[in-house]
């Protein structure tokens, strides 16, 4: 009876120990996930305002590049206004001054002229990339350049900057398309900086439009352009707003399984071990009895 009580408190203690390693371990082990991912955001975070930040200031650097060559040009033919319509010497100026599109727009917003015929009669009214410029109608002092769009004459991307020119009597216009710009642009596009982020196994980083909630970015790329579920099972998800983006990190639950799993045994062996020496050590000793037998 005394053997069989000393079992069951030795099991059940044993039972108690791995009960406890366990959930000691799953607390360690989802601290240590939460610590991760959040690392992991922060980083995503910072990459993606970094990536902004360049651009914006790119961009910047650019449009102010492009106006100052249509203030350039402006004054080219103000000195010399024979060229204001000789569309082959604007076409020459259009290539020293690194513009692929030179056009002159009179006081109603209407090309006159300019290094591209074809573009002749189109207007603020033609389109809605044209009518960004409606502005300079009612401001003789305003520069704009616009951000990278699709002409309304053909669709191509381009950037366009816009100068009134020192008489006051039409509008400069010139048209760049910005082949670095869009590399640069493409360099830094969100599926392009997210599949580069190197991840421990079993986890994955998804940056989501918070709008749409389409996956811009993966680092399984095969995800890019689906429609982001934050609840799949068998997964962990730590998700953080951003500006115009959610970024994610998932993880699978069982990552930490056979580590568990193997520390659990250990335990559970070593325990095992303990119980049974200590029941070997409380057995009473063994008495060796000598009778003599007296004839």
């Amino acid at each position: 009876m005394r053997k069989r009580k000393i079992l069951i408190l030795s099991i059940t203690i044993v039972a108690v120990a791995l009960i406890l390693e366990t959930c000691i371990l799953q607390y360690v082990n989802d601290k240590n996930a939460q610590t991760t991912s959040n690392v992991l955001l922060d980083r995503v975070i910072a990459v993606i305002d970094k990536n902004e930040s360049i651009e914006s200031e790119f961009v910047k650097s650019l449009k102010d590049d492009y106006i100052v060559r249509a203030k350039a040009i402006s004054y080219i033919v103000d000195a010399k206004p024979e060229v204001e319509y000789d569309v082959d010497e604007l076409q020459k100026i259009a290539g020293l001054m690194s513009v692929d599109e030179i056009h002159f727009i009179d006081d109603t917003g209407t090309i006159y002229s300019g290094s591209l015929p074809k573009y002749f009669g189109y207007s603020f009214d033609s389109g809605e990339q044209m009518a960004f410029f409606k502005q300079m109608l009612n401001n003789y002092d305003l520069t704009l350049c616009q951000d990278v769009t699709p002409n309304t004459a053909e669709a191509k991307e381009m950037m366009y900057a816009i100068t009134w020119n020192e008489a006051k009597t039409h509008m400069v216009q010139v048209g760049i398309t910005p082949k670095r710009l869009l590399k640069e642009l493409k360099r830094n596009q969100i599926s392009n900086v997210v599949a580069d982020m190197p991840v421990y196994k079993g986890m994955e980083i998804y940056v989501v439009d918070a709008k749409t909630k389409k996956i811009l970015g993966a680092t399984d790329a095969s995800w890019v352009g689906n429609t982001a579920h934050f609840n799949h099972k068998g997964y962990r998800f730590v998700k953080r707003k951003h500006g115009d983006y959610i970024v994610a990190v998932c993880m699978l639950e069982s990552m930490n399984a056979q580590t568990n799993i193997v520390a659990i045994l250990i335990v559970g062996i070593y325990l095992t071990l303990a119980s049974c020496l200590l029941d070997n050590m409380k057995r009473p000793p063994i008495v060796n009895t000598w009778i003599t037998t007296h004839n």
